[in-house]
C-alpha cells in the first residue's frame, strides 16, 4: 500500500495524532550562537535559524522526533518551516537548503522507523513547508499595490528545490502549512504535483490554512470553504488548520471543514495565546479538552499542536481521542464548487 493508502486505512480505524511544535521546543533548549553555527563557517549569526539544527545540532530536533512520538504522534514533521532558499538568504544559508532538507527528513524517518520496529505500528514522516515571508497575492508597499517581490514561478521553484530534497530523505508526504496566501499554496502544490510526476509515483499532499483574522480568513482574504475550493484539485490527503488564535476560536472554521471536505481534515492550533512575555500559557489537559470536543463530535480524523504545544501537549490529545470514534468522510453531491474570497456553488 501507498503512504497514501496506509494513512487512509489507519484514519479509518482511530483519530490519529500529528507532533506539537518545534520553534518552541527549540527555544527551551536555550541554545547559544555556536550550536545554531556549529563549524559551517557562515558569515551571518545563525541563533533562531532552527531549520540549521539537522546539520550542526542533529541530536536536538532528533530528540524532539523521539520526545512526541514517546507522547503517542503517529505522524512528525520534519524541521523545515524555513529551509527554503528565501527564508534562508536571511541568514546567508540559501546554498545549504538541499542538505538541510535532506537531513532533516532522514532525521525524522530514522526515528520514525526506529518506533515502527518496537511495536509494528505504522508512523508516517510529513515534509514541512512554510509559506516564505513573501506573498504572491499582496504588495509589500502601500503605495504600488501592483508590486511583488516574487512572481509564480520562481516560488514554485523555491518550493521544488525544498520538495525534491525532503522526497529523497525519506518523507511520506510533503505538508505545505501555515498558508496565509492561497497562491503561495499553489505555488507549493504545483511544486509537489511537478516532483511526483518526475517520481513517477503520487506524492501525496497535505494542506494546511492558518486563519489570520477572527472573521475565519487568510491573509489574501479566503474563507475556509473558499479556500478549499481553491486546492481541492491537487487531491490532498488532508486538509485544515493551523496556528491561528487556538483551539477555541477554530471551532467553527473546524465545522466547516468537516461538513464540506472529502478528505481527512487535520487540525494542530496553537495551545491557545501568548501572553506578553511571548510564551504560552495553556496546559496540556485544556488543549486536550478543547480539541477533543471536534474529536467528540465526529468533525476531525487527525489532531495535534501549533505553536506553544509540547510532547505533555501531544501525549494529553492522544490520551483524550484514544477511544474516540474518527470522522467520516461526507459523500458529497456532485456541483461547481468555486472560490473567490467567498464560495460559490453551482448545482450541477
Amino acid at each position: 500500500m501507498s503512504a497514501r493508502d496506509d494513512l487512509i486505512a489507519a484514519a479509518a480505524e482511530r483519530i490519529l495524532v500529528i507532533d506539537g511544535a518545534f520553534g518552541t521546543e527549540i527555544q527551551n533548549r536555550g541554545l547559544a550562537e555556536a550550536d545554531y553555527a556549529g563549524t559551517l563557517g557562515l558569515g551571518h549569526d545563525q541563533k533562531g535559524n532552527n531549520d540549521i539544527l539537522a546539520l550542526t545540532r542533529p541530536d536536538v530536533p532528533e530528540a524532539i522526533h523521539r520526545a512526541y512520538f514517546e507522547a503517542g504522534a503517529d505522524i512528525a514533521e520534519t524541521n523545515t518551516f524555513s529551509a527554503n532558499r528565501i527564508s534562508q538568504a536571511d541568514y546567508g544559508a540559501e546554498h545549504l537548503v538541499r542538505e538541510i532538507n535532506l537531513e532533516s527528513a532522514r532525521i525524522a524517518r530514522r526515528v520514525a522507523d526506529e518506533f515502527i520496529a518496537r511495536d509494528g505500528r505504522r508512523r508516517f514522516v510529513a515534509g514541512a513547508i512554510g509559506p516564505t515571508n513573501k506573498t504572491l497575492s499582496l504588495s509589500p508597499q502601500v503605495n504600488d499595490p501592483g508590486f511583488r517581490e516574487i512572481d509564480f514561478d520562481t516560488l514554485k521553484d523555491v518550493y521544488r528545490e525544498q520538495i525534491d530534497a525532503l522526497v529523497e530523505g525519506g518523507v511520506d508526504f510533503i505538508l505545505i502549512e501555515t498558508i496565509f496566501d492561497t497562491l503561495n499554496a499553489k505555488a507549493g502544490i504545483k511544486a509537489a504535483l511537478e516532483a511526483g510526476e518526475a517520481l513517477g509515483r503520487d506524492l501525496p499532499i497535505m494542506l494546511s490554512m492558518t486563519i489570520t483574522d477572527l472573521s475565519g480568513r487568510n491573509l489574501s482574504g479566503h474563507t475556509v470553504e473558499a479556500f478549499w475550493h481553491a486546492v481541492r484539485h491537487a487531491r490532498p490527503v488532508t486538509i485544515g488548520l493551523n496556528c491561528s488564535f487556538g483551539a477555541e476560536q477554530l471551532r467553527p472554521h473546524v465545522r466547516t471543514l468537516a461538513d464540506n471536505c472529502d478528505a481527512l481534515v487535520m487540525v494542530y492550533p496553537n495551545a491557545g495565546l501568548p501572553n506578553d512575555l511571548g510564551a504560552y500559557d495553556e496546559l496540556p489537559e485544556t488543549t486536550a479538552s478543547l480539541v477533543g470536543e471536534w474529536a467528540r463530535n465526529g468533525q476531525v480524523n487527525i489532531l495535534g499542536g501549533c505553536c506553544g504545544s509540547t510532547p505533555e501537549h501531544i501525549r494529553a490529545i492522544a490520551d483524550f481521542v484514544r477511544d474516540l470514534p474518527p470522522r467520516s468522510l461526507p459523500q458529497l453531491t456532485v456541483k461547481t464548487r468555486l472560490a473567490g474570497l467567498e464560495p460559490m456553488v453551482i448545482a450541477a
